[in-house]
């Protein structure tokens, strides 16, 4: 009797080890809310807009009644790429944001990662200080700097002993100069997010690699250039593609300091201008969303690529 009550005893941890427990009705509602609230979310504020944006590129509409709304087929795709004056300076000037990103604002973070990751007295206090700009928006970025580049009250012109005076530059008025000082700006937050993406990787590089390197008799530089740079691999792609993905979302600057024009035309910023005020043309400014919605999507189905492609590898 009791040799049977052991015997049970023994048996009934192994089966409830390898028993899964079914789900019960409240379980159910739970995960329910739980994927559900935010799927929706995602729906209503993401992908549904997306179609309609989609939609409304092939059509002609001035958004106010829609009676009005007129098939226009590829009409309005055509006229971007033709007869749309703002459009090809709008690409250029974000090639010339990603090459700004990609050669100064992503090095500059990469140097900070580098400079705080060797442990200098006060790194914290350093992260948090290079930080802060990730935490603000880029519009509140702009309204800061804008401090730093009034011509007549502005700090940089002080610095420059130009202030008030018929020789003081217009940072943000001269259509030759306005597009750096904005890129200047967005390199601000830029490189703070990269410094701490690359902070991130070093912690994950195997400290052995360096032992090896130094063993081997490689200084500091070639240690970061063959060994260390090259482990981080995964977060260089994904730097990679947040470079390209910033400067393409850049708007928010810009239209702080002029709405995106005279000189500061971006894609982004057309989006807007098509869309929303007097003279709103819906379906170009559709069009041109949907031009940055194609654009925007090569880096990230790159990146989605590699991501599974080295999970299969593994």
């Amino acid at each position: 009797m009791s040799g049977g009550t052991i015997g049970r005893g023994t048996e009934t941890p192994a089966r409830r080890r390898g028993h899964l427990r079914q789900l019960t009705k409240r379980d159910v509602v739970t995960l329910a809310v739980m994927a559900g609230i935010p799927t929706l979310i995602q729906l209503c504020l993401v992908w549904l807009p997306t179609l309609f944006s989609i939609g409304l590129s092939f059509v002609r509409w001035n958004g106010l009644a829609f009676g009005d709304m007129k098939p226009a087929g590829l009409d309005n795709f055509r006229f971007i790429f033709t007869d749309y004056t703002p459009f090809w300076p709008a690409v250029t000037h974000n090639i010339l944001w990603l090459l700004f990103l990609g050669v100064i604002g992503t090095p500059l973070g990469l140097l900070l990662a580098v400079l705080l990751d060797s442990r200098i007295r006060g790194s914290r206090i350093y992260q948090s200080i290079f930080f802060t700009p990730v935490m603000l928006s880029l519009a509140l970025i702009g309204i800061i700097w804008q401090l730093f580049y009034s011509r007549d009250n502005g700090l940089l012109n002080f610095l420059l002993g130009t202030s008030g005076t018929p020789s003081a530059i217009d940072w943000l008025g001269d259509s030759n100069v306005n597009i750096w000082a904005a890129m200047v700006a967005a390199t601000w937050r830029h490189a703070g997010y990269v410094m701490i993406l690359y902070l991130a990787g070093l912690k994950g590089v195997d400290p052995t690699l360096r032992e090896a390197a130094a063993i081997d008799g490689a200084n500091g530089p070639q240690t970061f250039f063959r060994v260390v740079f090259p482990a981080m691999k995964p977060t260089n792609i994904i730097i990679v593609v947040i470079t390209i993905i910033e400067s393409l979302r850049a708007f928010d600057i810009v239209y702080v300091i002029n709405k995106g024009t005279n000189g500061l035309e971006l894609l982004s910023a057309l989006v807007i201008q098509n869309l929303v005020g007097e003279g709103q043309v819906i379906g170009v400014g559709s069009a041109l969303a949907v031009v940055l919605l194609v654009i925007s999507l090569v880096p990230i189905v790159f990146y989605l690529v590699r991501t599974f492609r080295s999970q299969e590898n593994e």
